[in-house]
């Protein structure tokens, strides 16, 4: 059996970062992955499926779950709650397949405190400016809602070294590969980081 076996990996990265994007074309291109769809209280997006991308739920069934110990994992994020659900986790492992899960920095480090085999990996964006850039694109949030994000996702990306990969996410086809070669290894020797022109090498030995 290869070193993907059940473990569970976990993307992340600051809003606008393109996970949700990550996600769908490791999906379409290897479909033994199996996702586990989180639970959160915001709205969806344009396009989003309720039961695919997340299970849109009221907070007031988001704290009964909490109350009822259905998460894995859980956190208040930009003013919404974001949950690893258990059931769906049990699921993937059921079938034998490598979990995926969407998950927000909090989230991500979070869970591997409570499950240290888990696989953190970080999608960082190739500079600041072209995450500004995609969150202007969306065309979803305010001029201080984009602020604030930016203003978390510099805080967020200086946790990346706490991750055990970090992936630039330059074009999408070639971070999918990238994080599909860490799903079949386990692991991996390095990885390439950029940030503000700089390019360094980066990554966890194993």
């Amino acid at each position: 059996m290869s070193a993907e076996r059940q473990n569970l990996f976990v993307i992340s990265s600051p809003s606008g970062g393109g996970k949700s994007t990550v996600i769908q074309g490791l999906l379409k291109h290897y479909p033994r992955l199996c996702y586990s769809v989180s639970a959160t209280t915001r709205k969806p997006r344009r396009g989003e499926q309720d039961g695919v991308d997340y299970f849109f739920i009221t907070r007031e069934e988001f704290q009964s779950r909490i109350r009822a110990g259905a998460f894995i994992e859980w956190a208040e994020v930009h003013g919404f709650y974001y949950g690893t659900l258990k059931d769906q986790v049990r699921a993937c492992r059921d079938e034998n397949r490598p979990v995926l899960l969407d998950l927000d920095v909090q989230g991500g480090l979070a869970l591997k405190a409570g499950m240290p085999d888990a696989i953190l990996v970080f999608l960082l964006p190739p500079s600041l400016a072209v995450l500004e850039s995609r969150l202007r694109k969306r065309g979803t949030e305010s001029e201080e809602k984009i602020r604030q994000r930016l203003a978390v996702a510099e805080k967020e990306i200086e946790l990346a070294d706490r991750y055990d990969f970090q992936v630039v996410n330059d074009t999408v086809a070639e971070t999918v590969r990238n994080i599909y070669a860490i799903i079949r290894s386990g692991r991996g020797s390095f990885n390439t980081r950029r940030i503000h022109g700089q390019k360094i090498v980066s990554g966890k030995s194993h």
